[in-house]
Parts: structure tokens; C-alpha cells; sequence
């Protein structure tokens, strides 16, 4: 899954750190998450959402096969 992440943070020139203590998850999940390696469960997609006043569809899409 693909998402923008990365961009709405710099964005906001927040930290992998803030991003994660917003959201209460860790820095790595951040990372992982801005890199494709861990997709969000639907919980954390709302959260994430919520944060930057977007829907989750403007945050993640899917990866074309």
C-alpha cells in the first residue's frame, strides 16, 4: 500500500518521533509504515486520518498489481 505519510508530516515538519507520540505507537512503526514495510490496522488508519484532516483514502491507496 502506498501512502503519503512521509509528505503530510514534513508538511507539518513534525518528526517520525511526534508523529509517533500523537498517535501512541512507536518511531519505528512511523517508519515502517512511511516505507511500505507495515500497513496500518483500521484503528490506526482512522487515527492517522483524524490527525490530518483527511480521509484515509487521501492518506493510503493501494498498490496497482
Amino acid at each position: 500500500m502506498k501512502n503519503r505519510l512521509a509528505e503530510l508530516r514534513h508538511e507539518r515538519q513534525w518528526s517520525q518521533e511526534k508523529l509517533g507520540t500523537i498517535l501512541g505507537v512507536s518511531r519505528q512503526t512511523i517508519i515502517s509504515i512511511e516505507k511500505g514495510r507495515f500497513d496500518p490496522s483500521l484503528p490506526l488508519a482512522f487515527q492517522i486520518s483524524n490527525v490530518f484532516g483527511l480521509t484515509i483514502e487521501d492518506i493510503f491507496t493501494p498498490e496497482e498489481k
